[in-house]
């Protein structure tokens, strides 16, 4: 059954860290089967925002829902395996591709793996690499795929591309695209302006900790291209 409703609702979430605001009073909701863009200013609590929706951070006051239900009451490991999260710098965890793949999934098989480095834009013929051989692009492709092989009801990515090359970018611009196509919903940090106009359905704009705008990709003036007049 197609979900109904918002995945995630944010209901006046504040944030503060030695009495400074990092987030004020977020109300906000990020949709199902969409690719959500959080953007704004170096700074302006995107990130923070990201890590409470699998509660790798928490609100110091204000309330987040998953479905309707409190972060708050839901098993934290549980909630985790639903909601993955990609960070900036891939973090490789074993020795092999293959058991890469497989730290949330154990016995994950060759055709199960395959279909995953498929998915991501990787060729089956990696399975067996060492880690530690992987480019910058390949690792964070592969971090990718171990997210997805627990298969995840959302999908957190917090500047993925930041330290790629442009084509290892658009091949993970492509996959989002493919995931939100298949009812993924992501939620995306990105300071790359364009990408965002590329890859977002939906856009919250940060501001000082601040919403300061919400919409449709395509009817958000802080992504509107310069270019593009008015």
């Amino acid at each position: 059954m197609p979900v109904v409703g918002p995945v995630f609702t944010l209901n006046h979430v504040t944030v503060e860290h030695d009495g400074n605001a990092l987030l004020h009073a977020i109300c906000a909701e990020i949709p199902a089967a969409a690719c959500t863009a959080l953007v704004g200013p170096s700074g302006a609590g995107e990130s923070t925002l990201l890590r409470l929706l699998n509660r790798l951070g928490e609100p110091t006051s204000g309330t987040v829902r998953f479905h309707g239900r409190p972060l708050a009451s839901l098993d934290v490991l549980s909630l985790r395996r639903r909601v993955g999260l990609v960070g900036q710098q891939p973090v490789l965890l074993t020795e092999t591709v293959h058991d890469e793949l497989s730290v949330g999934r154990p016995g994950l098989d060759d055709e199960q793996a395959d279909a995953l480095l498929r998915q991501v834009g990787l060729p089956p013929a990696m399975l067996g690499r060492t880690t530690s051989g992987l480019s910058g692009g390949e690792a964070q492709r592969v971090c990718l795929a171990r997210a997805l092989a627990v298969e995840p009801e959302v999908l957190l990515l917090d500047e993925p591309t930041s330290a790629l090359d442009a084509a290892s970018a658009r091949a993970v611009e492509r996959t989002v695209r493919d995931l939100v196509g298949a009812g993924l919903c992501v939620v995306l940090v990105s300071h790359n302006l364009a990408q965002a106009r590329r890859v977002a359905d939906h856009v919250l704009v940060l501001s000082s900790g601040r919403l300061a705008d919400a919409g449709p990709a395509d009817q958000v003036a802080y992504l509107k291209d310069p270019k593009e007049g008015t």
